[in-house]
């Protein structure tokens, strides 16, 4: 571990980020080339004390959380996100799960969809980041699989209305065969598989039908706790290798959809707030 040289990285690159960059108002009046460090703090989700304690080399090691936000805040490459796991004294996260490294490129894509819900998830449907109004249209982001709470979880499955959750099972079941295809044969992927055959028969049943089908994109019926059901198309870009996508949500065109997402950036998250 070197908090010393950990300050210096970090602030070598924060200097070369651009608010535009990370979707933040660029402003005229600027004493700094790159992100301020409240503003990196923001991004990360850190307080401006805690980030500025960082930059001293200061305070105490930094948890794998908080690195997995800074390397997504200051939009480092696979190498720079290493260096940074190495420097703070933690060992670097595999290349999959809820801690794997988003490509630069791809979160760009999702500062520029502010005015859009949209989110990076696995193949795995993890959630890895979501923009303000992903987390307003479907809630905070969890650490677990979607895929896996779906089977296990009753409460979850209340984001869709009651008679479209057969054909959400069926659909997510057949996507996640493609994925775990891609996936080593003895990694999380087949184990959460194995767990879930387990834990619901559902599951099981529908896992045994061998259908396949990559959820490239749909029409969805969203419940919302205060404007009701929202109906979007749910649109998916893919990464190189398949195990990440950019999920965006927009209206269906001649739906209430199309105010109720105009009245969604105005809500916000204040109903979590509450």
């Amino acid at each position: 571990m070197n908090l010393a040289e950990l300050g210096l990285f970090l602030q070598s690159r924060r200097a070369r980020i651009t608010p535009a960059e990370v979707g933040l108002p660029t402003g005229s009046r600027r004493r700094v080339p790159g992100l301020r460090r409240d503003e990196v703090a923001q991004l990360a989700g850190a307080s401006v004390d805690y980030y500025i304690e960082l930059e001293r080399g200061r305070g105490a090691q930094p948890s794998v959380q908080m690195l997995v936000a800074l390397a997504r805040a200051l939009r480092l490459d696979n190498d720079e996100r290493d260096h940074l796991f190495v420097l703070a004294g933690r060992p670097v996260p595999p290349a999959h799960g809820v801690s794997a490294h988003v490509a630069p490129a791809m979160l760009a894509l999702l500062d520029r969809l502010d005015g859009t819900p949209a989110r990076i998830i696995t193949d795995l449907h993890e959630t890895l980041v979501q923009n303000r109004l992903g987390t307003a249209l479907l809630g905070p982001a969890s650490q677990e699989s979607f895929i896996a709470e779906w089977f296990t979880d009753p409460a979850v499955r209340a984001i869709y209305p009651g008679d479209d959750h057969p054909h959400h099972s069926k659909v997510m079941v057949s996507d996640l065969r493609a994925a775990v295809a891609r996936h080593a044969p003895s990694g999380a992927a087949a184990a959460m598989v194995a767990r879930l055959r387990q834990a619901s028969e559902e599951f099981a049943a529908l896992w045994d039908t061998g259908d396949v089908a990559v959820r490239r994109g749909e029409q969805k019926r969203i419940v919302h706790a205060e404007l009701g059901v929202v109906e979007v198309h749910c649109q998916n870009l893919f990464s190189e290798d398949g195990h990440q996508r950019l999920q965006f949500f927009v209206p269906v065109p001649g739906t209430q959809a199309v105010d109720q997402l105009r009245l969604l950036d105005v809500i916000g998250v204040q109903q979590f707030a509450r």
